[in-house]
């Protein structure tokens, strides 16, 4: 049997379409915000000198990224609300995304963190930098310009990783397409028709994220190192 394409009923809904790209990318860019400093103090924690922080830290990486993402969505949307804990959808959607790429982003940052030479650190010291100097200008920044690439890439599959939420209805895009596929029966046409907007959403972010990177790291640029 021959299918016959029709994409006519779906110029209407146009507008719930680009809605739930919004959405979607407004989850996408908290989930980023947020995760990112969840990655870093993660990171820090678990190269600290006392015990408990790393062992909390370790925990909370070991839990996220060992536990489905669904599963995570059901226990902070469904699970806190048998107990007397109910959050709006969005917001159950987003603190999801956050804890989980907060996980992921603690370990790529570390990763960036460990690969700064000790030695850096001891000419920090030994020039009289403070604390907090050494941190970001030793450490933070040289390790975030290494592993910027890698984040980049994570903070992508989050937005893609998105779409779950709509098994608890988020409205983003996922969960439109859902929606218009119900109602116009053109199940194949919608999800073209998504994809293709999941990947022009894909390449903005990656073109957003590279001039961010040009202007954080200048020195990649000078260098010609991609981002």
């Amino acid at each position: 049997m021959m299918y016959t394409f029709d994409f006519s009923s779906l110029w209407a809904y146009w507008p719930e379409f680009l809605a739930g790209a919004l959405t979607t990318l407004e989850m996408t860019f908290a989930a980023t915000v947020l995760g990112l400093c969840i990655g870093v103090a993660g990171a820090i924690a678990r190269g600290s000198r006392h015990a408990w922080l790393r062992v909390v830290a370790g925990g909370y990486v070991e839990l996220v990224r060992n536990t489905p993402f669904l599963i995570q969505i059901f226990f902070l949307f469904f699970g806190l609300a048998s107990v007397g804990v109910r959050m709006p959808v969005l917001a159950a959607a987003v603190l999801a995304m956050v804890i989980n790429v907060g996980a992921y982003t603690t370990e790529i940052v570390r990763a960036g963190i460990e690969a700064v030479h000790p030695g850096q650190i001891e000419a920090a010291e030994s020039l009289g930098l403070s604390v907090p100097q050494v941190y970001w200008y030793v450490i933070l920044r040289p390790a975030l310009e290494r592993v910027y690439p890698a984040l980049t890439s994570q903070f992508v599959l989050m937005m893609l990783s998105s779409s779950i939420t709509s098994q608890i209805s988020a409205e983003e895009l996922t969960a439109v397409a859902n929606n218009i596929q119900s109602i116009t029966f053109r199940s194949l046409e919608t999800y073209i028709v998504v994809a293709l907007l999941y990947l022009v959403l894909t390449v903005l972010l990656k073109s957003g994220f590279w001039l961010l990177g040009q202007g954080l790291f200048p020195r990649r640029r000078r260098l010609g190192t991609p981002l």
